[in-house]
């Protein structure tokens, strides 16, 4: 027999156990658990012998199945809205608690990626996650964005590019990060000494 899934609160700490995780990603998670718990209580449910074993006051195995419960005692059901609404009670219960919180999950992906990304970049994984940079934040990087770029390049090439077609390869690879145009150009420049 498998073993049943975890709770979806079990689930959920499981997974902020590992990293931080902004609560549209924990969302699209739990939801994909509940749905694995569901059909997993759903198969329980219509197994073979389950109930009708003889000995559990059916002799012939005629008795209907008992609904299956979560943890909680609350039936399961496929309804995605029924388990939709399960995920947010504890999406809930993990923010009171304080276990889930977006502006932990954007600070922690700020402390990973800003030294080696631009701002574009790190919008389009934020959103990718479903939260988003308060206008403090953006004015920040915003205004350590050269610096940043400086040293990315500075990490990756070292020197100023020899030839056209070296020029568009360190401005690519600057461009793949994040970074913008104008950004690109300043860094390209050749002025090495940090910005003030």
């Amino acid at each position: 027999m498998k073993r049943a899934p975890l709770s979806l609160k079990a689930q959920a700490l499981a997974l902020l156990a590992r990293r931080e995780h902004s609560r549209a990603e924990l969302r699209t998670k739990l939801l994909a658990h509940a749905r694995k718990r569901a059909a997993h209580a759903a198969a329980e449910a219509a197994a073979p012998g389950h109930w009708g074993s003889g000995w559990e006051g059916d002799p012939f195995g005629d008795a209907a199945a008992p609904a299956a419960s979560t943890s909680t005692g609350t039936p399961i059901d496929l309804d995605a809205e029924a388990l939709a609404a399960e995920v947010d009670e504890v999406l809930d219960w993990l923010q009171a608690q304080r276990y889930q919180s977006d502006e932990r999950f954007i600070e922690s992906r700020l402390n990973s990626r800003a030294s080696r990304l631009g701002l574009t970049r790190i919008r389009q994984e934020l959103a990718r996650h479903g939260v988003e940079l308060d206008q403090d934040t953006v004015r920040t990087l915003r205004q350590s964005e050269v610096d940043r770029a400086r040293e990315v390049w500075l990490k990756r090439f070292g020197q100023p590019p020899t030839d056209l077609r070296e020029r568009a390869r360190q401005m690519r690879f600057l461009a793949a990060r994040g970074f913008g145009g104008e950004v690109v150009r300043q860094v390209l420049a050749g002025d090495l000494e940090p910005s003030d």
